[in-house]
C-alpha cells in the first residue's frame, strides 16, 4: 500500500476522536471505523502513546500497519524513541512510512549514527526511501561530516532517478559544505535550477567558514531576496571573522532596509555589541527586546547577561539574571535547562572578567547548591577566580569538586590548574599537573614556565623553555613574554637579549608592548639605564606608558633621582591620571629626603582626584580569610596581634634587623618613622599567622601591592629567627622566605 499522509486531524463525535488519514485504498475508511480513541484532551500528553498502544493491543488493532505507524509516530513526538524503536522492531511488516517515522525521529534528536544504521537496514530490506527519508539521512551525514556516506547517497539518488526538489537539493549542498568539500558544493550550487534563500545562506556560510568574506559578501549582494536568516548569517560571519565594524554597518543597514529582527538577530546584535564593548548599542538593543516583549527568551537573556558583563556592568547583568524562572515553580524543558546553565556560567565568567572574584565564587557555590549542571566554561572560569584570589585551600576544594563531577583534565583545564596552583603558592602541585598531562602543547608548557618565573626560579624557567623547543613545540607570543619576564626577575640579561632576537629573527613574531616592557625591565634591573634610553629610541616605543613605568621603577631601584624625574615627566604626559606613576616618583623623593617634592606630588594627586590604592594583605585560617591594612585595628584579636608584633620586632633587632625609615613618605623623626613602618599590612598578617598556626606549617600571605624593602627584610629575619617558611605573593611574584633567605635573591 502506497501511503500519503496529507494531515492528521481529529473529528469529535460523542467525545470520541478518530485519527483521519488520506490513503489511496479503501482500508482508510475501515481504519476510521474500527479504531476509535478517546479525546486527546482527556489524557495527559505523556501517557497518550502508552494508552493508545495498550488499547490497540487489547482490541487487536495493532496488527494493522497503519495503526502501528500511528502509535510509533506518537512515541516519536513524545521523545520516547526507545519505545518507538521497540515497537518498530516487533512489527512483522514495515513500509517506507514506518522507516521514515523512526529515522526522522532519531535525526531530530541528533542520534545520527542510529539514523545511518537504520538507513542501511532499510536498504537491505529493499524498502525504497522517499524524499523525507533521504532528507533526514542527509541531515545526519552533515552532522557527522560523513562525506563518503553523503556522496554515496547523492549518487544513489541520481542513479535511481529520484526527483530532486529544492529542499532535498539543499540537504545535499549542506552535506558537501559541512564536510568541507567546497569544490563539490560550488559545482552542485551552479547546477541547481531552483534556489531559495536557504541555498544562498548555506553557500554564504561555507565561504565565511573558510574566511573568504569577499565571496560571501558577493553572494549576499547577489541574493534576489534577503530574508532575516540571510542578514543574520552575513552579520554573524563578519563578526566571527574579525570584521565587527563592517558587521555593525550591515546591522544598521538591516534596520533601514531589511526585514524585522527575529530572536536570532537580537542575539547576534548583542554579541556584536559585547565584542565591540559598545554599551550604548547594547542598551538600544535591550530596549528593542523589551518593546518586542521577548525578554524572557532564554537565549536572549543569556546574550544580555553576556553583553552587560563584557561591558563592565555586572549590576545590570545581575538584574537580568534574577529574572530566571525558579526551578521550584516550573518544570524545565531541555532548552530551558541549557539556557539556565549558560546564564549561570555567564554570571560566573562575568564576575571573573571584571575582577569581582568573591562574587564569582559565591555564584559558583550557589550554582552547586542549586544543583545546576556545571559546564566546562564555568569550571575554567572558577579555577581562574581561585588563581586570582590566591587561597590554596579553596583552590584544592574546587579542584576536588571538578574531579567529583567527572571533568577530565584536558589542555585548557590543565593550564588553568597550573596557573591556579602557581598563583596560590604551591609550585609542587603545578608541577604535578604538568607531569600528569599526556598531550602537552604550547599552552601547558607556557603555563609551567610562567609558574617557575612567578616563584623566582628564573633559571628553571629558561631550562624548561629550551626543553620545550627541543620537544618540537613552537613558542608563541605569550611564551616569549613569560621567558623574558623570567630572565628579568632572575637578572639573566644575556639570555633575555638572546630570546628577544630569537623571537623576531627565527620565529617571525613581532614584539608587542609586553615584550618591550620586559626588555626595559631586564636592562633596568641590570642597571643599564642608559641602554634603556637607546632601546626606546631604536624601537620607536616612546608612546608605550608601560615602558616608561618600568624605566621609572628601575630609576628608583638604582636611586637615580634626576633620571627618574626626567622619565616621570614623559610618563605623566602619557598617563596624567595613573596613580602608579605619582606613587613611584613620590617614593623616590622620600627615599632621597626631598620631602617638599614628595608632598608636592601628593598634593597634585589630590588636585587631580587620584587616589592611591591602599596596601592590603590577607591570610586564610580555618576556612576564613583575614584581611589587614596598614595600622588596622579592626581585627577582633588586634590587641594580641600588635603586642606580639612589637615583641617580635624587638627580638629581630637583636639579630641585626633595623627598620628602613627611608621608606617613610613623610618628614618625621626616626622614632615616628619606625612606628609607621612597623604596622604595614603584611607584618600584621604574618604576626597573626604565626600566632594562629603551629611551627612547621608554612605561612601563606597575599598582598595587592609590591612588598616594600623594609617588609622584605622583616620577613627574611623572621624566617631565620623562628625557623618558619613564609610564602608571600605580591603584585608581581612569589617570595619564598626560608632560613633568612628569599627565593628572589633580593632582586624583585
Amino acid at each position: 500500500m502506497r501511503w500519503t499522509c496529507l494531515n492528521t486531524k481529529y473529528i469529535s463525535s460523542s467525545s470520541v476522536l478518530k485519527p483521519t488519514y488520506v490513503t489511496n485504498t479503501n482500508n482508510h475508511f475501515e481504519f476510521q471505523r474500527r479504531y476509535q480513541f478517546r479525546a486527546v484532551g482527556d489524557l495527559p500528553n505523556e501517557s497518550l502513546p502508552d494508552t493508545l498502544h495498550a488499547k490497540s493491543v487489547k482490541n487487536g488493532s495493532l496488527d494493522n500497519l497503519d495503526v502501528r505507524n500511528y502509535v510509533t509516530s506518537l512515541y516519536v513526538k513524545s521523545n520516547k524513541l526507545d519505545y518507538a524503536h521497540k515497537l518498530f522492531g516487533e512489527s512483522p511488516d514495515r513500509d517506507v512510512r514506518s522507516w521514515t517515522i523512526l529515522i526522522s525521529g532519531f535525526a531530530r534528536i541528533g542520534y545520527c549514527r542510529m539514523v545511518l544504521e537504520l538507513f542501511k537496514q532499510m536498504q537491505i530490506e529493499r524498502v525504497f526511501p522517499n524524499q523525507f527519508t533521504l532528507s533526514s539521512v542527509l541531515k545526519s551525514c552533515s552532522s557527522l561530516s560523513d562525506f563518503r556516506m553523503g556522496k554515496g547517497i547523492h549518487g544513489w539518488i541520481l542513479s535511481n532517478g529520484i526527483d530532486l526538489d529544492v529542499v532535498l537539493e539543499n540537504s545535499i549542498l549542506d552535506v558537501y559544505v559541512k564536510c568541507g568539500a567546497l569544490d563539490y558544493a560550488e559545482k552542485f550550487f551552479e547546477t541547481m535550477k531552483e534556489r531559495d534563500t536557504v541555498t544562498w545562506n548555506v553557500m554564504m556560510g561555507a565561504y565565511m567558514h573558510i574566511g573568504d568574506m569577499e565571496k560571501a559578501l558577493d553572494l549576499f549582494r547577489r541574493l534576489p531576496f534577503k530574508d532575516v536568516a540571510s542578514w543574520n548569517t552575513i552579520i554573524y560571519g563578519l563578526m566571527r571573522n574579525g570584521h565587527a565594524t563592517y558587521a555593525l554597518e550591515l546591522l544598521s543597514e538591516m534596520v533601514e532596509i531589511g526585514p524585522p529582527f527575529d530572536k536570532v538577530t537580537f542575539s547576534v546584535a548583542l554579541v556584536l555589541a559585547s565584542s565591540l564593548y559598545v554599551l550604548e548599542l547594547g542598551r538600544q538593543i535591550h530596549g528593542r527586546v523589551l518593546r518586542f516583549g521577548i525578554q524572557n527568551d532564554g537565549f536572549l537573556r543569556t546574550s544580555l547577561i553576556d553583553m552587560y558583563s563584557k561591558c563592565g556592568k555586572m549590576e545590570k547583568a545581575l538584574l537580568i539574571f534574577k529574572t530566571l524562572p525558579l526551578r521550584t515553580n516550573s518544570k524545565f524543558t531541555c532548552h530551558e535547562t541549557k539556557t539556565e546553565v549558560v546564564s549561570w556560567s555567564s554570571m560566573v565568567s562575568g564576575y571573573v572578567r571584571n575582577g569581582e572574584y568573591e562574587y564569582a565564587l559565591l555564584t559558583f557555590c550557589s550554582m552547586v547548591r542549586e544543583q545546576i549542571m556545571v559546564d566546562r566554561f564555568s569550571v575554567t572560569s572558577i579555577v581562574s577566580a581561585c588563581a586570582n584570589v590566591g587561597i590554596l585551600l579553596l583552590g584544592q576544594h574546587i579542584h576536588a569538586h571538578i574531579q567529583k563531577i567527572g571533568y577530565k583534565t584536558d589542555v585548557h583545564l590543565g593550564s588553568s590548574y597550573i596557573d591556579m596552583y602557581a598563583k596560590c603558592g604551591s609550585l609542587n602541585d603545578a608541577w604535578r599537573i604538568f607531569k600528569q598531562t599526556v598531550d602537552l602543547n604550547v599552552v601547558l608548557w607556557t603555563s609551567t614556565i610562567s609558574a617557575c618565573a612567578l616563584h623566582g626560579q628564573g633559571k628553571e624557567a629558561v631550562r624548561l623553555f629550551e626543553l620545550m623547543i627541543q620537544e618540537g613545540i613552537k613558542p608563541n607570543e605569550v611564551s616569549f613574554v613569560v621567558v623574558l619576564n623570567a630572565c628579568s626577575h632572575a637578572g639573566l640579561l644575556e639570555e633575555g637579549c638572546k630570546y628577544f632576537s630569537l623571537m623576531k629573527e627565527v620565529y617571525g613574531i613581532k614584539p608587542g608592548a609586553e615584550h618591550f616592557t620586559c626588555m626595559v625591565d631586564l636592562y633596568g634591573r641590570a642597571g643599564r639605564l642608559d641602554e634603556i634610553k637607546e632601546f626606546i629610541h631604536k624601537n620607536g616605543i616612546s608612546q608605550l606608558s608601560s615602558v616608561w613605568k618600568s624605566f621609572l621603577s628601575s630609576c628608583r631601584l638604582h636611586k637615580n633621582f634626576e633620571l627618574g624625574k626626567w622619565v616621570s615627566e614623559r610618563l605623566l604626559k602619557l598617563e596624567p591620571f595613573d596613580e602608579g606613576s605619582y606613587v613611584l616618583l613620590s617614593n623616590m623623593c622620600a627615599a632621597n629626603h626631598r620631602w617638599e617634592e614628595a608632598a608636592g606630588m601628593r598634593r597634585l594627586m589630590q588636585q587631580r582626584g587620584i587616589n592611591k590604592v591602599a596596601g592590603q594583605s590577607w591570610i586564610q585560617q580555618k576556612n576564613q580569610v583575614h584581611s589587614f591594612v596598614v595600622g588596622d585595628r579592626s581585627h577582633p584579636h588586634s590587641t594580641e596581634i600588635y603586642s606580639y608584633l612589637d615583641e617580635l620586632i624587638g627580638r629581630l633587632k637583636e639579630i641585626g634587623y633595623s627598620l628602613d625609615v627611608k621608606m617613610v613618605m613623610q618628614d618625621v623623626e626616626e622614632e615616628q618613622g619606625e612606628v609607621l613602618l612597623g604596622y604595614h599590612s603584611e607584618k600584621l598578617a604574618i604576626a597573626y599567622g604565626i600566632m594562629s598556626t603551629t611551627s612547621g606549617i608554612p605561612i601563606r600571605i597575599m598582598k595587592n601591592l609590591r612588598v616594600c624593602t623594609d617588609c622584605h627584610n622583616f620577613i627574611k629575619y623572621t624566617s631565620q629567627l623562628l625557623d618558619r617558611e613564609i610564602i608571600v605573593r605580591d603584585l608581581h611574584r612569589f617570595h619564598h622566605f626560608k632560613h633568612g633567605l628569599c627565593s628572589c635573591g633580593d632582586f624583585w
